[in-house]
């Protein structure tokens, strides 16, 4: 037997979570997709979270960004965000690193605030990415046990 393209494995990861929330992970997958196509995409499906991570290479820690999802919601996050100037005061969180926002929908990454927050975010990376670089999919881990991927009814 064939293994799984990293596609593959992805679409099987996401429909593990309600048809309205696999939705809204596609879509917003999507428009990272489209905005920041160069980015490699890190995949973990991991105990807590599914994460979808987009950084210049395949170092967890150089990542820009991920979707974050689990049962009950995604979020951007910016994985270098504690740093960045939020004058709207979007980001969450108050960690060290890492700020984020909840995706209602993909669309909330088209609001013209959190597009500049992505912008920023992009300029102030640690490591930029490349211009010449290319979509990867990368699937960087599979926990064995997992939380429910969908709300208990």
């Amino acid at each position: 037997m064939k293994p799984l393209t990293p596609e593959k494995q992805l679409a099987g990861f996401i429909a593990k979570f309600t048809p309205e929330m696999a939705k809204r992970i596609r879509s917003a997958r999507a428009k990272m997709r489209q905005r920041i196509p160069q980015a490699l995409e890190l995949v973990y499906d991991n105990y807590n979270f599914f994460v979808i991570g987009y950084g210049p290479n395949e170092k967890a820690s150089d990542a820009i960004f991920s979707l974050a999802a689990q049962a009950k919601g995604l979020s951007l996050c910016f994985l270098q965000g504690a740093k960045l100037p939020d004058p709207k005061r979007l980001l969450r969180g108050s960690g060290n690193v890492v700020r984020n926002i909840p995706l209602e929908s993909a669309d909330t990454l088209d609001i013209p605030e959190v597009e500049a927050l992505i912008a920023v975010a992009l300029d102030r990376a640690k490591t930029p990415l490349s211009q010449q670089g290319r979509h990867q999919l990368i699937i960087k881990s599979i926990s064995a046990k997992q939380r429910p991927r969908r709300a208990k009814e």
